[in-house]
């Protein structure tokens, strides 16, 4: 039962030693132990989100019946994940101990003891360590024996949340190498902006939906026809969402203000009044 489990404990650990060590050694890259580290961990996670997002799709699609159509990637790919989450937390502080070597602070996170790191670490990815505990301590054990085979088609709707993973780890490896000038971190930027909107935020609103479609009633009746754990399930997982979306659209306002005060500032170097520079904005 839990050899899909095992194989989750293998393969992303496995995956992401083997990406630092190849990153390091390889002949045409020889990275440094920080920056493979740092790369790596948001590989892994693109890698987990990708299979997760594919599953969710296949599962989703495959299950008519919304609430007893069952498929055996439902059953099979939680415990497969269920390991990532664990590891995660590991790869995170990883990358928050070379975080402070890359910008410089080799020294003082060298003599800082774990203990210190660590706190460090929890203030700074707090909600997103809590995220994965709770993943590990209440959606697993509730998605495998709570749920007792029913509801695959929401499960598959959840895992389809991770199709924006890719586009935030490539935004956090372009900020983090000073690339946000590019093209790339601008057109990464709007995919991820809408993905996490679409997938992650309506979401929840087009569960309730197709439910409701399902039982016969409208979206705004749904909460108060379904148990209040369904509807407190749901507020807590998406909470979270809602706070990053706002640090997503915060960080994308910063970067279209910069981006307009660039194009004035050239074209007062280009020789524009500056009531014809001010116009551009």
């Amino acid at each position: 039962m839990f050899h899909a489990l095992v194989a989750g404990g293998i393969v992303f650990p496995g995956l992401f030693l083997l990406s630092k060590n190849g990153l390091k050694w390889l002949p045409w890259l020889r990275w440094e132990e920080a920056d493979a580290v740092i790369v790596s961990a948001r590989l892994v996670s693109s890698v987990q989100a990708i299979m997760a997002s594919t599953v969710g799709y296949i599962v989703s699609s495959s299950c008519k019946h919304i609430i007893d159509d069952q498929h055996w990637l439902t059953a099979t790919y939680t415990q497969f994940a269920i390991p990532y989450f664990i590891y995660d937390i590991y790869a995170m502080f990883m990358c928050h101990w070379h975080k402070h070597r890359v910008k410089g602070h080799e020294a003082a996170a060298g003599a800082r003891s774990l203990r210190a790191v660590t706190r460090t670490y929890l203030h700074k990815e707090f909600l997103m360590v809590v995220h994965h505990l709770f993943m590990v301590l209440v959606c697993f054990p509730v998605s495998v024996l709570w749920r007792q085979g029913k509801g695959d088609f929401f499960l598959g709707c959840m895992l389809m949340a991770e199709v924006s993973t890719p586009f935030v780890c490539l935004g956090k490896v372009l900020i983090l190498y000073k690339q946000q000038h590019t093209l790339l971190h601008k057109v990464n930027g709007v995919i991820m902006l809408v993905t996490f909107f679409c997938c992650r935020i309506l979401l929840f609103p087009y569960m309730y939906w197709v439910y409701g479609k399902y039982v016969g009633l409208p979206l705004y009746r749904v909460p108060f026809s379904i148990p209040a754990e369904y509807n407190l399930g749901s507020a807590i997982l998406m909470a979270p969402q809602l706070y990053w979306f706002g640090l997503i659209c915060r960080g994308a306002f910063r970067v279209f203000s910069r981006a307009r005060r660039a194009g004035k500032d050239q074209a007062l170097r280009n020789g524009h009044r500056p009531e014809e520079a001010q116009a551009l904005d």
